[in-house]
């Protein structure tokens, strides 16, 4: 009968036995992390804290025929804290309003910190000035105010900093950039969604 001959047996060395447990061991411990960490996300559900105009009116708008323009313009934004179970910081922050590309104001805030499921409005009374404005921009002004509807842009960004239980402090520039839309004839505003948190 034919016979099939093996060699000798082979045994598999230490270091391999070694290597296959510190594999093996590092695997349960990123499975267990994940675990954790996905526990904690659940019970903490944390929310990107954030910013929003709360109120915006239009106190003055005058123009003359040689291109100068006069602003003036209250306007709240709310920072809100939406974690249950973390207080929130703010810094940094800094917005631009711009009116047809001229920089109106420059709104900032010291650094303050919003207690868990709370929020806060930062007030800005921008103060009445006389801006000069190229004549394509007076122009489109001119043909703003008689459509009733006059524009401008808010653009800027603050710097949040919160807990998320074990994960520990997580941080993220949350950012504003939008259209403030205002009726000329009674300076009230239209509604306009302007907003940092996610769509």
């Amino acid at each position: 009968m034919p016979r099939l001959i093996l060699g000798p047996e082979r045994r598999t060395r230490l270091w391999v036995w070694c290597a296959a447990t510190i594999c093996m061991i590092i695997a349960i411990a990123v499975i267990i992390t994940g675990v954790v960490v996905f526990a904690g996300y659940m019970i903490m559900k944390p929310r990107i804290p954030s910013m929003s105009v709360n109120y915006a009116f239009l106190d003055r708008l005058s123009y003359d025929q040689s291109g100068q323009v006069t602003i003036q313009i209250s306007l709240n934004i709310k920072a809100e804290n939406e974690n249950m179970k973390a207080d929130a910081s703010f810094s940094n922050v800094s917005f631009l309003l711009n009116f047809h590309g001229f920089k109106i104001a420059e709104l900032r805030a010291d650094p303050f910190i919003l207690p868990k499921n709370s929020s806060v409005n930062l007030a800005y009374a921008v103060p009445s000035m006389s801006i000069p404005l190229e004549q394509d921009a007076w122009e489109d002004m001119v043909a703003s105010v008689k459509q009733d509807k006059v524009s401008f842009s808010l653009k800027g960004d603050a710097r949040t900093r919160w807990r998320v239980g074990i994960i520990g402090p997580v941080k993220f520039w949350t950012h504003l950039s939008c259209q403030l839309n205002f009726f000329a004839s009674n300076g009230s505003s239209i509604k306009t969604d302007c907003s940092s948190k996610s769509r």
